[in-house]
């Protein structure tokens, strides 16, 4: 239960500030690391807030999980970009 007030708070609290400081600091930095393809000319505020919301408050909680989560996907991405460099060298486009 101690867990669960402690994610909402942190929640809360990074959603809130993150919404009113969104012109200020948020969107300046999310077009910094967002690729082109994400930007998009609507104002997305309401969704990236609750994103960064929820995806923060999880770290603030629970470090170790997303730690690790972060760990298995870089591994992925890995296997991943390994098999498609594998898979072009092998393939004849003549």
């Amino acid at each position: 239960m101690t867990v669960t007030v402690l994610w909402l708070i942190a929640f809360a609290l990074i959603l809130y500030f993150s919404y009113t400081q969104w012109e200020a600091s948020v969107s300046p930095g999310l077009n910094k690391i967002m690729p082109r393809v994400l930007k998009s000319g609507h104002d997305n505020r309401w969704v990236w807030s609750l994103a960064l919301a929820v995806i923060g408050a999880t770290t603030l909680v629970r470090p170790i999980d997303m730690l690790l989560t972060a760990i298995v996907v870089a591994v992925l991405v890995l296997i991943v970009k390994k098999l498609a460099d594998w898979a072009l060298g092998r393939a004849d486009f003549h």
